[in-house]
């Protein structure tokens, strides 16, 4: 292979073979902006110097990622930029490429976190009412974390049994390069069919938890399409995400009792009725047994009475029949006498005596007036009847 010391470059050849290694060589720079414009295409230059000598860099930051940190720049301003070095080949000049910048220092970063939480505060992002309730019973959870360290274990291990389905995103969550890795996870999924997303992470520095304070990231969980669980371990200041998100917990172990709140609940409420459902039937047969007892009593009762009835109606029956033939026997008797007696008073009777009945039609001539003079009448002796008329009464 040709040594490069032998090789003959052109100038745009050289640059670009320049640029090669530079771009390997990624490092992190801080410093104070002593100048910045802002291009008509959106992209920021300054400069940035180093407060012990004065030496200073030329730095561009691109629209996009300027736009994706939300972190505004001015002069004066004490940051810290990560990227790598370039050389701008028509110029001919060196420029540090910022792929990330923070403020640095404690003052400036709180700083940023008051006015940022002061606007969005005022844009109503972090109202209550705008609030999505989680799901109960949720089931599909998507998990935004890193897969590395403590955090995932604590969330794992924490999660109840109950059928959930996790998915989960390994993302960067310390550091503004976790910003694109956040705001890409949160992209993805965007297009999941999940009922919750959980963002987790351990507790930090103001600095280490810059990310959860970026407006980017902040807007996304606001408009997210399913309620968003904020596990982000709190800082005195808590991070902005924290507000943003519909249901807020201090520890990745608080998210996983969250979720698994509703399902004990659910448990706890099935065994009550399950409680409840065996105690009713408990009573049921208890009462049961004394409505048997009752009635197992009752009916050997109406088996005694019964056989005394039994007992008592053959009697009565003996009884009745007695003083039934002893009341037909004294009727016979007393059927005879009156027989003699209307045998004794038998009108045709008196007639075989020489008495006879004089009558007018069907009716019995006593006194005088029971007839008319001229009137025919019948006479009944003893063996036959003798039609006479009246010619005169005395």
């Amino acid at each position: 292979m040709e040594s490069l010391e032998n090789k003959i470059f052109s100038v745009s050849e050289f640059i670009y073979l320049l640029n090669i290694g530079l771009k390997s060589s990624k490092a992190k720079i801080i410093g104070e902006i002593t100048e910045m414009k802002v291009s008509s295409l959106g992209h920021v230059y300054f400069t940035l110097k180093d407060e012990k000598d004065g030496a200073v860099l030329s730095c561009i930051i691109w629209k996009s990622r300027y736009n994706l940190y939300g972190i505004k720049l001015e002069t004066g301003m004490k940051i810290m930029a990560s990227g790598y070095p370039e050389i701008y080949a028509p110029l001919g000049k060196l420029s540090f490429i910022a792929e990330t910048i923070e403020p640095a220092g404690e003052g400036e970063l709180k700083k940023q976190y008051d006015e940022l939480k002061k606007r969005l505060s005022e844009e109503g992002l972090f109202v209550d009412e705008r609030k999505r309730s989680v799901p109960k019973y949720s089931q599909k959870i998507g998990v935004i974390t890193s897969k590395h360290g403590a955090v995932l274990a604590d969330f794992l291990n924490n999660i109840g049994r109950f059928g959930f389905k996790i998915k989960m995103i390994d993302s960067r969550v310390e550091g503004q390069e976790a910003v694109g890795d956040l705001l890409a996870s949160l992209k993805t999924f965007k297009k999941q069919d999940i009922d919750v997303l959980v963002i987790i992470r351990g507790g930090g520095s103001l600095e280490s938890l810059m990310p959860f304070n970026n407006e980017t990231i902040i807007r996304e969980v606001v408009n997210f399409p399913v309620p968003v669980i904020a596990g982000v371990g709190h800082h005195k200041d808590e991070p902005l995400i924290t507000f943003a998100a519909d249901v807020s917990v201090s520890t990745p172990t608080a998210a996983a009792n969250y979720l698994n709140q509703s399902w004990e609940e659910a448990l706890l409420l099935l065994e009550r009725y399950e409680r409840n459902i065996l105690g009713r039937y408990e009573d049921i047969f208890e009462n049961y047994k004394m409505i048997e007892n009752k009635l197992r009593v009752s009916l050997q009762i109406f088996q005694s009475s019964l056989s005394g009835v039994k007992i008592a109606l053959g009697d009565y029956l003996i009884k009745t029949f007695s003083g039934f033939k002893l009341l037909l026997s004294a009727a016979n008797e007393k059927l005879a006498q009156s027989e003699k007696i209307a045998l004794l008073n038998n009108p045709e009777r008196q007639l075989k005596l020489g008495y006879s009945i004089a009558m007018v039609g069907s009716k019995v001539i006593r006194n005088t007036k029971d007839i008319e003079i001229g009137e025919d009448f019948d006479l009944k002796v003893s063996d036959g009847k003798i039609i006479s008329k009246v010619k005169q009464k005395i």
